[in-house]
């Protein structure tokens, strides 16, 4: 896999899916007729849930890591994330037998910093806010030289990203709509790769906790816009977009919807419920925005990203 330096084209990701391909589960896509019965959609769920380190993640960091020279790699990795990129970045490290190191916010899910130590990175611990993150992790860079992987404003994490979609529309090519939760955007920027490559007539839906709301002010904006707060329970939403990812989105993405923190915890207990899956808070944002909007979504077939089920289970919401 090469370096890319612009939008992945159709062939670049479909080069970073055969590139990735020893290094990812190719996750299911699951039905649940109670929640259609509820929400009067047909949703199709791609399950990322079950993802290697239980995250989408790992693909981009896989697509990455593979694109790196090997002296770059030798160096170890390094990045900063409350969670799943930082599971994945340590999981690719591990895969290609180099060092890890990994800059975490304090706040982030102790189930989260436990399996990133788990595959054997060194973790440090950062203030709750991104600037806090980027600040310690140049500490580290400078102190190990590892190389830096983006979480998320790279163009090989966007074009791993996009696989999932890639897989999800391969079994379900009719469908009406895609929809993603968006952090820093990289799945969805991904995703909205792949679903307009594919069909153009099937809207690309981000979804987003009203609390952190930075992308969809973004989104109609054009320029990159901050949270005052990250007072949400979707830990994993808690970053903002990045130049690149603004870039693709604003192309490629139709919408991008708001949702309650209520709606989420709603969503994430149906999920548990009635679909017997582990979903993680960020992975239940696009249900919840399905929740909120019946009118908007009622007889279509919507494509869902569960981009996650990293959760800590003495913490539960519900």
């Amino acid at each position: 896999m090469r370096e890319l330096t612009d939008v992945p084209s159709w062939e670049d990701i479909g080069m970073a899916h055969v590139a990735i391909e020893g290094m990812i589960h190719k996750t299911p896509v699951i039905t649940c007729a109670n929640i259609d019965s509820l929400t009067g959609a047909r949703i199709y769920f791609k399950c990322e849930n079950f993802q290697k380190v239980g995250a989408f993640k790992m693909r981009g960091a896989a697509c990455t890591a593979l694109s790196l020279s090997k002296d770059a790699i030798d160096k170890g990795l390094a990045t900063h994330s409350s969670g799943n990129h930082a599971q994945a970045v340590a999981r690719a490290a591990q895969l290609l037998g180099t060092a890890a190191h990994i800059v975490m916010p304090e706040n982030a899910p102790s189930i989260k910093v436990n399996a990133v130590k788990g595959y054997g990175a060194h973790v440090y611990l950062s203030g709750n806010l991104i600037q806090d993150r980027e600040t310690k992790m140049q500490e580290v860079l400078q102190k190990t030289s590892a190389t830096f992987i983006h979480p998320y404003n790279n163009y090989n994490i966007i074009a791993g990203q996009a696989t999932a979609a890639k897989e999800l529309l391969a079994q379900y090519a009719d469908l009406d709509i895609v929809m993603a939760p968006v952090g820093g955007g990289g799945l969805l920027s991904g995703t909205a790769l792949t679903t307009k490559y594919l069909n153009s007539g099937i809207q690309v839906i981000g979804t987003e906790p009203s609390e952190v709301d930075d992308a969809f002010r973004a989104f109609h904006s054009g320029r990159l816009e901050t949270n005052q707060t990250i007072n949400t329970i979707a830990d994993g939403l808690r970053t903002m977009l990045g130049s690149y990812t603004l870039k693709v989105i604003r192309q490629y993405v139709d919408e991008i919807v708001t949702v309650s923190e209520a709606s989420i915890i709603k969503a994430m207990h149906l999920i548990w419920e009635r679909a017997k899956i582990v979903v993680e808070p960020s992975g239940a944002v696009p249900l919840a925005a399905v929740l909120e909007n019946p009118n908007k979504f009622s007889n279509k077939k919507i494509g869902i990203i569960i981009s996650g089920g990293n959760v800590d289970l003495t913490k539960l919401p519900f």
